[in-house]
């Protein structure tokens, strides 16, 4: 009989704490990052390169920072952002492994500056052409961009 109370007061017990539960408010995680994309292009690679440069304006009109940790096209082996720079009279590109967007930034990738480097491009890219970037953030979203390609020498 010990046994069947205790059973029943345990049973009334998890009925009674699964109905206070359901009445709290939900969680929700913070709003993420509103990362806005413009002007995505890409000047025309010369005849017989297999690299080229993505630019863009990238901003962030969220509450939250907005952290790229990577980026992806399928007309490339790879892609990643580098930023371009002179070190002791030397032109160089460095990896820029993660690029913090605070809420109300906007960050520009330009030629000489920062950029994203498709490496090992599958086929030459004609002007007017549409090419797909994949960015991808710190917090599991991923913004899908279409960066037109432009005559070599556009800014």
């Amino acid at each position: 009989m010990h046994r069947r109370s205790f059973t029943a007061a345990l049973a009334c017990a998890l009925l009674l704490t699964g109905a206070w539960l359901s009445a709290l408010p939900a969680w929700s995680a913070p709003p993420a990052a509103e990362v806005q994309v413009e002007n995505a292009w890409i000047p025309q690679p010369p005849p017989g390169t297999d690299v080229a440069a993505a630019y863009f304006t990238l901003h962030n009109a969220g509450h939250t920072e907005a952290v790229l940790v990577g980026v992806s096209s399928p007309v490339a082996a790879n892609a990643m952002v580098h930023e371009s720079m002179v070190m002791q009279g030397q032109s160089m590109m460095m990896p820029v492994e993660r690029l913090t967007i605070r809420p109300g930034e906007t960050v520009t990738l330009k030629p000489n500056g920062m950029h994203v480097m498709l490496n090992s491009v599958r086929k030459p890219l004609q002007v007017g052409e549409r090419v797909a970037l994949v960015l991808r953030f710190a917090n599991g979203e991923e913004l899908h961009v279409s960066a037109q390609v432009r005559p070599l020498g556009s800014q």
